[in-house]
């Protein structure tokens, strides 16, 4: 597989403090990568760089091979993000929701139209169309929000724990799309801390603490290498690696 997404010696600190630390990672396209680290690891900034909501201190991020900042507008296009704060219109529709977001990208007309109901389609709302978030559960606006994400077909699509405080059956249902979205074209970073989301969806993950990555592996390697140490699951295999300590700080 290619490399999509190059990210090389990224770094940002916040007043005397650094969060990123020289970073390089690389997202192969037609994957999906598991992006895992304990608060304050510095992967929410690193993920905020990448999509160019914070502004780095140092490094180049290329997709497909050409700088971001020199092509920023192909590089939106292609992208989309479903963030952990749902970003949903309460007093907008379903159906309106997704069409504005996709309206961002070009698209009207019948296009648009086409591209909203397969949308809502893909994630199961179609029949609740035509009604307002602020009636939905938790797991229907996480559904929504990916909706909202999706609609415009993107080549890279990173989600940031889209699953937070939903039931079991939307956590199954936004899993299944996934995996099928990735069958479909898209790669994806899933950056969550439910392990065994990571493990049952990821082919590669990758872990990180203290501003730097301490491993970088595809899952099946990464979990033979640890086994081997007597560390049985990804969980156990993440806290050998970044500690038990709490961690209350979010970065």
């Amino acid at each position: 597989m290619s490399a999509l997404l190059e990210v090389k010696d990224l770094s940002k600190s916040f007043s005397d403090k650094k969060v990123v630390e020289k970073l390089t990672l690389t997202v192969l396209e037609g994957e999906i990568l598991g992006f895992l680290g304990p608060n304050g690891a510095g992967k929410s900034t690193t993920v905020k760089m990448i999509i160019d909501v914070e502004q780095r201190d140092d490094g180049e991020i290329y997709f497909n091979g050409e700088k971001t900042e020199d092509k920023m507008k192909v590089f939106k296009k292609a992208l989309g993000v479903v963030p952990q704060d749902i970003s949903i219109y309460d007093d907008l529709s379903a159906y309106d929701n997704v069409r504005f977001f996709c309206s961002l990208y070009g698209y009207k007309g019948q296009e648009l139209k086409n591209r909203v109901k397969e949308a809502l389609e893909f994630v199961g709302l179609w029949d609740r169309r035509k009604e307002i978030p602020s009636k939905f559960s938790g797991g229907m606006k996480r559904r929504l929000n990916i909706a909202c994400s999706i609609a415009h077909s993107p080549k890279l699509l990173i989600m940031d724990e889209p699953t937070v405080g939903i039931d079991p059956q939307s956590r199954n249902h936004i899993l299944e799309t996934i995996k099928t979205l990735n069958k479909r074209g898209t790669t994806i970073v899933y950056v969550s801390h439910y392990m065994e989301e990571i493990d049952a969806i990821c082919n590669r993950i990758v872990i990180m603490d203290h501003g730097i990555i301490v491993e970088d592996m595809e899952k099946e390697r990464l979990k033979e290498k640890y086994r081997q140490q007597g560390f049985t699951s990804l969980e156990e295999i993440f806290l050998h690696l970044t500690g038990t300590d709490l961690r209350d700080q979010e970065a």
